[in-house]
Formats: structure tokens, C-alpha cells, sequence
């Protein structure tokens, strides 16, 4: 896979060279380009913001940097391979929520550009301009404000970054955490224990060191519920009804949720319709 980053603060993606990331682009998996966006700009100062039309607080970034540095970025990749069409990803709070599903989505295209905004965000026109010729995705990590999108960008990769083909040393690593697709699509991951076995007279739950598989599956999922209710009411509100066994079902009701009429549960106390 290949990202590029256009940014006006390229040091702030070093945390990319290290850890997992990192990993990924010394055995060649990932391949990470950053780009100074202010390489594009043509005056003295390296203007990349403006005032906004309409009045009001803050600065936004200027169209022309932005257009030519992203046709810049394009047009490196289109030149080895004419059919390479990137997907444009633009941090933002006013996106959709980044998700797993959305993670596992973008794990899937070769080639990711971000666009990460300061100020008071990009000019929408380069939005617009870019939304003709490829897929955008506006994309916001969390209900609030950063200074800028570069912190969401590192998330972002991350995120995807893990999923790609042989960046996991396990590749079934992936297939239990909070949000995976399938049995955990709306489920937070349970609580975890290594050795050893007595800790300041903490002991672990018995049941993981049974060798019984079976049972061992079962309570992780049933961890999971009772992490899930407690934390993330919200997903257990959207959970599947097919998705859901006899004993989750048993489960959700000593947890106090209520089984609805077309499957779904409702939070504890809510009231049924008859």
C-alpha cells in the first residue's frame, strides 16, 4: 500500500518511522511519502491561508497550494501506473465516524492520499474539484477539535496500517479486537491477562487456564457483553439479532437489557411497546 501525506508540518509524522508502522515500510509492506505543502506556494511568506469570504474567526487554507500539490502527488503515481486512481482522505470533525469497518475498507485500496487541514479547514472547492475524479472520504476520529489533522491522520494509519497482509506477526491477531468484523462487529474486547498467574494477590479467572477452548471462547465473549453494557450501551443497541446466541440473549437479560419486538435490545429500563 502506498499513502501519501500532504501537510504544512512534515515533522509531525515522524512517529510513522517507528513501532509497527515503521516496521511495515523497512520490509516494504508500506510504502509513506510526506510532502510539505508549503513546496507549492509562491510568494515570499509561503502562504497556504487566507481570511474566510462571509467574515468571521480564523483562517482557511487557500485552494491553489492545495490543488497543485495534490495533482502534484497524483500525477507521481499515474506516471508509473496510468490506472492508479488514489482514494483522497481528508481529516475532519465534520466527516463520518472513523470506524473498524471503515479501517477494513480503506486496508482494501492500494493507495491512500490525506489531505490533513489547519486553521479553519481547506477551501471546499478543493473538495469539490477532487470529489469528481476520485473517492473522498471526510473522515472524523472523534466528537471534538484538534489543532490539526495530522494527529488524526497518524490514527488513521495506524489503524489501517495493522489490517494490510503480514504487518501482524499473528494474522488472526486483528480477528478479536473491539470492532473486528463478525462475531465482535459491536463489541468491545474483554479484559486480557499474562503471566504471572498471582499478582499483589490478584489471581486470574480460572477459566483460562482450563486448556478447555470452548469454555475459554465462551466467557471472552460474555466479558465482552458485560464490557460492552457497561461502557458502550449504544452497541448493544445496534448489535445484530442474528448475530446473537441463546446465551447472549440469556446474558443481555441478567445485564438488565430488554429484548424488543424485532429482536434488537433496548437499554435497561426502557420501556416495550406492545
Amino acid at each position: 500500500m502506498r499513502l501519501d501525506v500532504v501537510t504544512i508540518f512534515p515533522e509531525y509524522l515522524e512517529p510513522l518511522n517507528v513501532s509497527l508502522v515503521g516496521k511495515a515500510r523497512a520490509r516494504g509492506q508500506l510504502d509513506v511519502r510526506v510532502h510539505d505543502l508549503r513546496q507549492w506556494t509562491h510568494d515570499r511568506h509561503n502562504t497556504v491561508d487566507d481570511t474566510p469570504y462571509g467574515g468571521g474567526p480564523g483562517m482557511v487554507m487557500k485552494p491553489d497550494p492545495w490543488g497543485e500539490a495534490l495533482d502534484a502527488v497524483i500525477a507521481s503515481g499515474t506516471a508509473a501506473d496510468p490506472d492508479a486512481r488514489p482514494v483522497l482522505v481528508v481529516p475532519t470533525p465534520s466527516g463520518v465516524p472513523f470506524t473498524q469497518r471503515l479501517a477494513v475498507e480503506l486496508s482494501e485500496r492500494p493507495w491512500l492520499v490525506f489531505a490533513p487541514a489547519r486553521y479553519e479547514g481547506i477551501d471546499r472547492r478543493v473538495i469539490e474539484e477532487y470529489g469528481e475524479r476520485l473517492d473522498v472520504y471526510e473522515v472524523s476520529i472523534g466528537d471534538y477539535v484538534l489543532a490539526g489533522g495530522e494527529a488524526a491522520v497518524l490514527v488513521i494509519t495506524e489503524a489501517v496500517a495493522r489490517l494490510l497482509p503480514g504487518v501482524l506477526g499473528n494474522a488472526e491477531s486483528h480477528q478479536d479486537d473491539s470492532f473486528a468484523p463478525g462475531a465482535m462487529a459491536d463489541l468491545l474486547e474483554g479484559p486480557v491477562y499474562t503471566k504471572p498467574p498471582q499478582w499483589r494477590g490478584r489471581g486470574i479467572p480460572e477459566v483460562l487456564v482450563s486448556g478447555h477452548h470452548g469454555r475459554i471462547a465462551r466467557w471472552r465473549r460474555d466479558e465482552a457483553f458485560r464490557r460492552t453494557s457497561r461502557n458502550r450501551p449504544d452497541l448493544i443497541e445496534r448489535c445484530d439479532p442474528a448475530a446473537l446466541d441463546k446465551h447472549d440473549r440469556a446474558l443481555l437479560g441478567e445485564l438488565g437489557w430488554r429484548e424488543l419486538p424485532d429482536g434488537r435490545f433496548g437499554r435497561p429500563g426502557e420501556l416495550v411497546e406492545e
